[in-house]
């Protein structure tokens, strides 16, 4: 890892708009975890639809897409990246660097907002919080993963990574058989399912894919989502126009 890029790449995160997106819309799912409650009175079956259906199916992949993108893709997309690759600094560790401040903020931005809607909503002496924290954080290591690696890839990784994730993950991903097998959103939930043991069933929190295939799915994922990113900025090359 090197801190020097570590440093920059939180600064260039948080010292932007995108830093305004990142408080506003966990601030924005907080409220509605809010109204669940107030209009629920903390019933767990209004929480697990809130969680399942919105948090972990639509806010956490936006979220991760917004930090993903941030963390790289707007250097490509200015040109301002040439300045640090042609420092000496093996491309493999800008990747591992830039990906662990992403980790970061997913984990304060995207996965600590899923745990508090949970709690806020309603829930069952913990047992949610700490299953949906388990998923939330799987899924976003792979979804966080996957749009850094879509960023190197190409320069339209916000829009191809929004039609991955309002598409895929929150419509097909959720409701069409088939497609829910390859789902990051389903195969996360899997932990959460285990975690919730014989309660699973009857809070509805169910997973299209067991826990080790799951497990298995996510770790193969990330892993080579971390891979691409690493060959394609070892062989990125930057125009003149760039």
């Amino acid at each position: 890892m090197s801190t020097v890029v570590m440093q920059l790449t939180r600064r260039g995160l948080l010292g932007r708009r995108r830093a305004v997106l990142l408080v506003l819309i966990p601030v924005i799912l907080l409220a509605l975890a809010g109204l669940v409650r107030w209009g629920s009175g903390g019933d767990v079956q209004y929480t697990v639809n809130l969680a399942n259906g919105f948090a972990l199916g639509t806010f956490l992949p936006l979220m991760c897409l917004l930090i993903g993108t941030g963390v790289i893709g707007t250097e490509i997309d200015d040109g301002s990246i040439v300045y640090l690759l042609a420092k000496p600094v093996p491309r493999r560790t800008i990747v591992w660097s830039k990906l662990l401040v992403a980790w970061g903020a997913a984990l304060v931005f995207a996965v600590l907002p899923v745990v508090a809607t949970v709690e806020i909503a309603g829930d069952e002496a913990g047992r949610l919080g700490w299953a949906f924290a388990a998923a939330a954080a799987l899924a976003a290591g792979a979804y966080t993963a996957l749009f850094v690696a879509l960023s190197v890839v190409t320069r339209n990784a916000v829009i191809v990574g929004l039609l991955y994730a309002l598409l895929w993950e929150t419509v097909l991903g959720g409701y069409v058989p088939g497609v829910r097998d390859v789902s990051v959103r389903q195969w996360a939930l899997s932990a959460a399912e285990h975690l919730l043991g014989d309660r699973a069933s009857a809070m509805g929190v169910t997973s299209a894919v067991g826990l080790t295939a799951g497990l298995v799915l996510l770790a193969v994922t990330t892993v080579g989502a971390i891979v691409l990113a690493v060959r394609r900025l070892q062989t990125l090359r930057l125009t003149t126009a760039d």
